[in-house]
């Protein structure tokens, strides 16, 4: 694995005369040095590279209201707002004046999108959203095979991000056109192509090249699972027939890593038969292309789980945020922290054992999550109360289940079953539950789950006017309710289970 310029030869060749004195960072002679050297190393290992020239929107006017001191300070921040956005791997200098340089290491111009994008919003924050920048963006060796060249070139994308306005990332589409990011939403999407028929690599690329999307080429099964480690990888053309490492086993891989296995895998196969298919679907396959393809039928299959993968990220994205809500939740209340999560995970726990779905355990999780998060309504001398609660508090407890439903109705089409767990986890068997009195099968299974979860980790945790108590006297509670006609036996049977493991 090729080391990077950041951890090698700058840091030897690293001298006081090369940094900038207001910023610290690297200066416009080693930044020169830098882009020689990051050339020659991607043509030694085939790599693409990004430069992103970022330059301040109107910070002569910040300067003349107040003053150079002020605006040197300013640029201090950007420069540090910089350096947290990029990669360990990346280098950034100050370029001239109120502009930055970034060398994107390893990155096609999909890659440098994010990350300029990301160090655009950044810097904006940082400056407490007092200034913008724009970014001029190109890519080695697309745009051009020398220093001179690509930078020429990122100073036109530059000049355009200004003139429209500023604020925004520009760079050269394939069609060598500048033209935003938001231009062409396609260019975010990095499509993989592994074929060991050069051939076929060029037949593929030239069809999803011309639509947009950013093509990486791999000619064996090796270099393709490298890729993907080291690249945002949005779908996978992947050849079955290949001498190493076979598409079959690439696939399998993938699907069997946590972090790869949404990936959508396309498995292109001059061989029509039904077993091939059999086996393909048997490693994770997402869809089956024969060779040679139809351009309509290639592109409409790969639009398709692009957009399949991109909802995927959307639905990570909202579990990210939920986690975010329930932990706010969580922090109202001092004596249960860790609580959404021990019962989220120990919920889905009992729902493999009780064979759910993949569907009803993903809710489970979401219903686990977010079971409390209508205690975010709910008074603070209410949820801290150093004490058992009155008859008039105890009423504005059982309103969570309902304020948590109507705070999460909204994402039903994300949250589905888990809506139910959310209302009702505080039902029981009997009716005397709240907060509508449910009995038996009329309480979701997944609600029933969560009753029976919450209450134990009730029990064994710190409360304000108790000590928790141990596991085993917890479980014999639980059990009490349950022969009481309380809580499911089923489902208690598979939680003893789990702890007599």
């Amino acid at each position: 694995m090729m080391n990077t310029l950041k951890e090698t030869d700058i840091k030897h060749e690293l001298a006081l005369d090369y940094k900038d004195g207001v910023t610290n960072l690297y200066g416009h002679s080693l930044f020169q040095i830098a882009v020689d050297q990051e050339i020659k190393r991607s043509e030694r290992y085939s790599k693409e590279f990004c430069l992103a020239l970022i330059d301040v929107d109107r910070f002569s006017f910040y300067n003349e209201k107040n003053g150079y001191a002020q605006g040197d300070l300013i640029l201090k921040r950007v420069a540090e707002a910089i350096e947290t956005s990029i990669r360990k791997a990346d280098i950034v200098a100050r370029y001239a004046g109120d502009q930055f340089i970034i060398i994107i290491t390893e990155a096609n111009i999909a890659d440098g999108i994010k990350i300029s994008e990301r160090t655009r919003k950044a810097i904006y924050e940082t400056t407490d959203k007092k200034l913008t920048v724009s970014v001029g963006l190109v890519s080695y060796p697309n745009d051009g095979k020398s220093r001179p060249f690509l930078i020429s070139k990122a100073h036109k994308a530059l000049s355009e991000a200004k003139i429209k306005g500023g604020n925004i990332t520009y760079y050269f589409d394939f069609n060598n056109k500048i033209i935003s990011f938001k231009d062409n939403q396609n260019t975010l999407s990095n499509v993989l192509i592994v074929d060991d028929n050069l051939i076929n690599l060029k037949v593929f690329q030239a069809m999803l090249a011309t639509e947009g999307y950013q093509i990486i080429l791999a000619n064996n099964g090796s270099d393709a699972l490298h890729y993907v480690e080291k690249h945002s990888i949005d779908l996978i053309l992947l050849d079955i027939m290949m001498p190493d490492i076979d598409g079959y086993e690439v696939c399998q891989r993938l699907k069997a890593n946590e972090k790869t296995r949404l990936i959508p895998i396309i498995l292109l196969t001059a061989l029509d038969d039904t077993g091939s298919k059999i086996k393909g679907i048997e490693v994770g396959a997402d869809d089956f292309i024969t060779k040679p393809p139809n351009k309509k039928e290639l592109l409409a299959r790969v639009k398709s789980l692009i957009k399949f993968n991109n909802l995927n990220k959307n639905l990570a994205d909202i579990k990210s945020i939920l986690m975010s809500i329930a932990t706010a939740v969580e922090a109202k209340d001092s004596y249960t922290q860790g609580h959404v999560e021990r019962v989220a995970n120990l919920s889905v726990a009992i729902g493999r054992k009780l064979g759910l779905s993949d569907r009803e355990i993903e809710a489970l999780w979401f219903a686990g999550v977010l079971h409390d998060v209508g205690k975010i309504g709910i008074p603070d001398f209410v949820l801290n109360k150093n004490g058992k609660l009155n008859d008039d508090e105890w009423e504005i407890m059982k309103k969570h289940p309902i304020i948590g439903y109507k705070i999460c109705l909204p994402l039903n089409n994300n949250l589905g079953l888990a809506l139910k767990g959310i209302l009702h986890h505080h039902e029981k068997l009997d009716g005397s539950g709240y907060p509508d009195g449910l009995k038996g099968d009329m309480i979701p299974e997944i609600a029933r789950i969560i009753t029976i979860v919450d209450l134990y980790d009730a029990l064994v945790t710190d409360r304000p006017y108790r000590k928790g108590m141990d596991s085993e006297k917890a479980l014999s509670l639980i059990n009490d309710e349950t022969m009481s006609g309380k809580l499911d036996a089923k489902i208690t049977k598979a939680l003893f289970e789990i702890f007599s493991n």
